[in-house]
């Protein structure tokens, strides 16, 4: 009897053993799996996360075609360099925005009707989707809050557009948001529509930085970002400002 109580022992502790060590491995996988996701933010995304920011070679070995999705729109910028820690020191904060940030922060949402986006969308986000095109206009903005917008590459042989958007053929073609004959390399398509619409550089930065606005609220909102409030508050005045640089025509010269 004690010999089989001995043998029941080692059984049992050897199945505990086991079961700590899948524990630990259970966890590291998940604390992986976090760190993956909380360090994909719209001035340093992940690469692992979003495949279309892998070389081109990297992505051929990929099946498929996948479009950038408004949520995404970062991927179609150069990448920035990463974010360097925020001095605090020579900022003054706005105590009306703040507190209209820290009663957001509390219960983020998405709803424009909430003072601080209210404020958001009236200082920069309108101004910044605001192009000659007004129809249009309003429906790019609709779409990124929808997160169906996309934005690729223009390829050869040009896929049959809408008439207002460009010239199908060689040559400069014309913006379908600023009416302008500009160099498009890119265009949008605005949810499920079989309507492409060729847009200039400069509209498609412009369209980039409300997008990577959104795209880090949608992180806020949905708890995957875990930064002190104070970083993420200055994260958002920085895409603020990315905004504002791009309605006044900023925009880099690799575009």
């Amino acid at each position: 009897m004690v010999h089989d109580a001995n043998i029941k022992q080692a059984t049992s502790e050897k199945q505990l053993r086991e079961a700590h060590g899948k524990i630990d491995m259970l966890q590291a996988e998940v604390t992986a799996l976090k760190t993956l996701v909380i360090t994909s933010t719209p001035s340093s995304p992940n690469r692992d996360l979003h495949p279309q920011l892998q070389s081109p070679s990297k992505n051929a070995l990929r099946k498929g075609h996948a479009r950038n999705k408004s949520a995404g729109c970062a991927a179609v910028m150069p990448l920035a360099p990463p974010p360097q820690p925020i001095s605090t020191e020579a900022k003054e904060v706005d105590t009306i925005l703040y507190s209209e940030f820290m009663e957001w922060k509390e219960n983020p949402t998405l709803d424009k009707c909430c003072p601080f986006l209210c404020r958001i969308y009236q200082e920069d986000i309108k101004p910044c989707l605001d192009f000659a095109k007004k129809e249009l206009s309003e429906q790019v903005l609709v779409a990124v809050e929808d997160n169906t917008l996309s934005v690729e590459p223009v390829t050869q042989p040009t896929l049959p557009v809408v008439k207002a958007s460009a010239v199908e053929r060689g040559g400069p073609r014309k913006c379908a948001l600023s009416g302008l004959s500009r160099s498009c390399r890119h265009r949008i398509k605005l949810g499920d529509s079989g309507n492409y619409y060729f847009i200039s550089p400069s509209c498609r930065y412009r369209i980039t930085a409300v997008c990577n606005f959104f795209t880090y609220i949608r992180y806020i909102q949905q708890g995957l970002v875990r930064q002190d409030t104070e970083l993420i508050f200055w994260e958002i005045m920085r895409l603020r400002r990315e905004m504002s640089s791009a309605k006044l025509g900023f925009y880099p010269n690799e575009l």
